[in-house]
């Protein structure tokens, strides 16, 4: 088992521009960084469009999306969900198509992900823990995240029982997880008294 800081941040590697290209700041591009986490992770969570293989690109704050999903619907809440601070603007370029769902469906009978990536204990561990940065309701949480046969347990520690019950949603919903063991305790932290 891994322990998860659920506070941390998801960092990238600096990343160094072409030289047929304007030479960019570092801070910008962990600005762009930042900004493509983030979006990835709202389009992960929302129950609307995460099971669409859905691509992010960020260049200076501007936004592009790609890929299908199923609905005009699908396409406008995807659009919405890139609208995050630093976001100048959103090109979306998702295609409606109806036969995306049947197309999932078949890479699930495979044993693989939305994006065509082998569902292993190793990808459903990684996918929870990422699930689980940044989520306002698992501050101040010490989970540790296992996976075994695609069954995932939590132990560990979380702030309140909405916590708790978010935690355990957010593994049961992570493609490839047959089955959630919650272990998680409920611990509040004490206030502090002043005398």
């Amino acid at each position: 088992m891994m322990p998860l800081a659920v506070g941390a941040q998801t960092t990238h590697p600096a990343k160094t521009a072409p030289a047929t290209k304007k030479a960019v700041a570092p801070h910008e591009l962990r600005s762009d960084d930042a900004i493509k986490d983030r979006i990835e992770h709202r389009l992960a969570v929302d129950a609307a469009v995460k099971k669409y293989d859905i691509n992010v690109k960020v260049n200076n704050g501007a936004v592009t999306l790609d890929g299908s999903v199923a609905s005009d619907t699908q396409k406008a809440e995807a659009a919405r969900l890139a609208r995050v601070p630093g976001v100048t603007k959103v090109d979306n370029e998702l295609k409606v198509d109806k036969d995306v769902d049947r197309t999932l469906a078949e890479r699930t009978k495979s044993g693989l992900s939305r994006t065509g990536e082998a569902i292993t204990d190793t990808w459903i561990t990684a996918k929870v823990k990422w699930f689980f940065v940044g989520e306002d309701a698992l501050k101040g949480s010490d989970i540790n995240v296992d996976t075994s046969n695609h069954v995932v347990t939590l132990k560990g520690t979380v702030a309140s029982a909405a916590g708790k019950n978010r935690a355990v949603q957010l593994a049961r919903e992570t493609e490839g997880v047959t089955k959630v063991d919650d272990q998680l305790v409920v611990k509040a932290k004490k206030a502090k008294t002043t005398h």
